[in-house]
């Protein structure tokens, strides 16, 4: 198992590139499920769990080849409609197919999601917003199974009861070929759910209202191929900004896209960062004075992210006074704190809130990451802790981050990966 070796107490100095979204990049390669006609991603991140969906979509009879960032699919022979435990185990983006396969395929057998570390995503909004279309879904030995009705699916008005990212992309990509108007209600915001509708516009789809809470989509009779760039990452350009910030220095983050990062630069300001636009898609953070502490609570976007809260409780540790870190989305988010009290912080968990006394100095001990954000939040850590930081289990940071020790290295950071 592969860990990071950190010796702190450097400034970052210079430029770090953001790479593709992942989260923006699962559903677009599940969307060429719905054509038979070639698709073309570009600015694909090399992580963990794109190679799980490209293995997963392979499996299903697509041909898939990737060059450079660039994936380019083709779904036209025969059709295996199942995603199976063994491929998906590690990804729990697998329900994203659902909803593509019904839809075009008549049929989808998927492996129910299993336990997440940080807390339950259920997949019953993707159940019932199918059932609203007109699929009948079935659960049996650990798999869901959803069969369209005679004819295709149906429009319909499909009112979420609690907002999702994943169910409302899978809807999207349902609804484009059901046969009528079928209208999102309480869809989510992000903006990856509108890169989504960017990409199935390109293809043929007739989305409008992506950004919004209400999602219209008139279905069509077949979908064409396209060619798109996936967004930048936010959660990594995020992160990035909040090394820059705790370790000091002068660091740029470039490739991202400042309008998708309000939330996150206000309270970075807020702290005491200062945060300017250099140059189209470029930020730059500095700090001349120390932090100072700042509350936040995590939202559905526009709000404060969830995958940033554990980016920035670490942060916090070395802000001047008392902060309180809310968490709204998941019940289980704060598996990262015991990890960093053993480094010397100071935290108190009370339900969904931790409570961040600093700042504190951080000494290096050898942690464990639990999921993918606390992962980043050990190294940030690192970056400023005295001695050697040993963060094992880094294959959880590999699901989403491309290279970050590399990325790191190059601005300063003493950092490297070790089997």
């Amino acid at each position: 198992m592969d860990k990071f070796v950190i010796s702190g107490g450097k400034p970052l100095s210079g430029d770090i590139p953001v790479s593709g979204a992942k989260n923006s990049a699962l559903p677009a390669l599940a969307a060429s499920l719905l054509t038979s006609e070639t698709v073309v991603l570009r600015r694909i991140p090399r992580v963990k769990d794109i190679r799980t969906m490209m293995g997963l979509l392979s499996s299903i009879g697509a041909s898939v080849e990737e060059d450079a960032g660039t994936v380019t699919l083709r779904l036209g022979g025969a059709v295996t409609p199942e995603a199976p435990y063994e491929l998906v185990k590690t990804m729990r983006a697998s329900s994203l197919v659902l909803g593509p396969l019904v839809a075009r395929h008549g049929r989808a057998r998927v492996s129910m999601p299993g336990g997440c570390a940080i807390g339950a995503r259920p997949i019953n909004l993707h159940v019932q917003g199918l059932e609203h279309l007109g699929a009948v879904v079935t659960q049996s030995h650990g798999y869901i199974e959803a069969v369209a009705p005679e004819g295709g699916l149906r429009g319909s008005t499909v009112h979420f009861d609690r907002i999702t990212v994943t169910g409302t992309e899978d809807l999207m990509m349902a609804a484009v070929l059901a046969k009528g108007e079928t209208v999102l209600e309480n869809a989510a915001r992000e903006p990856e759910v509108q890169d989504l509708a960017v990409l199935l516009n390109k293809m043929g789809a007739r989305v409008e209202g992506a950004g919004t809470s209400r999602i219209r989509i008139e279905g069509v009779e077949a979908l064409h191929g396209a060619d798109h760039a996936i967004i930048p990452d936010r959660i990594e350009a995020g992160t990035f900004l909040i090394a820059g910030a705790m370790a000091g220095g002068d660091v740029t983050v470039s490739g991202c896209e400042p309008e998708h990062l309000t939330a996150l630069v206000a309270k970075l300001r807020q702290a005491g960062a200062e945060i300017s636009t250099v140059g189209e898609g470029v930020l730059r953070v500095r700090r001349s004075g120390g932090l100072r502490a700042t509350d936040i609570t995590t939202e559905e976007h526009p709000g404060f992210p969830t995958d940033l809260q554990a980016q920035y409780l670490a942060l916090m540790t070395q802000a001047e006074g008392i902060s309180f870190i809310t968490e709204t989305i998941f019940e289980n988010r704060f598996m990262h704190a015991p990890e960093l009290q053993r480094m010397g912080a100071s935290i108190r968990i009370e339900g969904r809130q931790a409570i961040v006394a600093g700042p504190r100095p951080l000494s290096g001990a050898q942690v464990m990451s639990s999921d993918l954000r606390a992962s980043a939040s050990l190294v940030i850590a690192g970056l400023v802790a005295s001695g050697e930081t040993i963060v094992d289990r880094v294959y959880h940071l590999d699901r989403g981050y491309e290279r970050m020790d590399e990325k790191l290295a190059r601005v300063g950071a003493t950092i490297r990966r070790t089997s």
